[in-house]
């Protein structure tokens, strides 16, 4: 019983045997100017696919081929090695060179469902590695009254948290009243610096600097959960 032949992409395929079980499995597709071979199987793995009906020979899709018989396709052929060679065996494998989207372009032109279902589950993958790459955990440190308290917690938005509220105890004495000061420790994912430049504050951050007194340098004291100082970066940065 013969076995199936193996199955390769290459550029200028040699010819096949001239068995005509052995042709009629074997197909030459032109892709971009660079021909591949692999077999009508490979082609067939996604019925629903292009490449299915393109072996198919289906009239409604108005195929040309050149002068060697392979079906052309105006595509690049760069991405289309990926695309068949996830047919071949499952996997999506590509240089990393290559981007995510070029090859969900092809397998969306392709309409190939798995490899689109699975080439977009990479590309959010990738998004979130490099989302936590730019960014990181700022702290603010706001030095307020008793009563701008209420107003510095209701207007703090914008992804801002509130971590840790400090009564620092007055730093005047009006008769025998106290004004009671507190630092309230805020936190916040903002994104690195880019090209040097500092992320433009929100409106909602604007207002939260106007409400209070920022401390320019604070020091907790030793033994505390934080050690605060001065930053260019979003303000005010907390070291644990």
């Amino acid at each position: 019983m013969a076995t199936e032949p193996k199955k390769e992409s290459v550029n200028n395929v040699p010819e096949c045997s001239t068995s005509t079980s052995r042709k009629s499995q074997w197909v030459k597709l032109n892709v971009g100017g660079t021909v591949f071979m692999t077999t009508r199987t490979t082609l067939c793995r996604d019925p629903k696919s292009f490449l299915y009906r393109l072996v198919q020979d289906e009239p409604d899709l108005n195929t040309d081929k050149d002068g060697n018989g392979a079906y052309l396709i105006d595509r690049d052929p760069t991405y289309f090695g990926p695309v068949l060679n996830y047919l071949r065996h499952g996997k999506l494998v590509m240089n990393r060179d290559l981007a995510e989207e070029g090859i969900l372009e092809e397998a969306e032109f392709y309409n190939i469902t798995d490899l689109i279902k699975l080439v977009k589950e990479k590309i959010v993958v990738r998004n979130a590695k490099q989302n936590q790459s730019f960014t990181k955990s700022v702290y603010r440190v706001l030095q307020c009254s008793e009563e701008e308290l209420t107003q510095i917690v209701s207007a703090m938005s914008d992804g801002w948290k509130f971590e840790q509220l400090v009564n620092i105890g007055s730093q005047y004495n009006y008769g025998s009243e106290d004004h009671a000061e507190f630092l309230c420790v805020v936190s916040k994912e903002c994104p690195n610096i880019v090209n040097g430049q500092d992320p433009e504050p929100t409106d909602r951050a604007k207002a939260v600097r106007r409400l209070s007194s920022v401390v320019v340098y604070v020091g907790i004291a030793e033994g505390s959960e934080a050690f605060v100082q001065c930053s260019s970066l979003c303000g005010y940065h907390c070291r644990q």
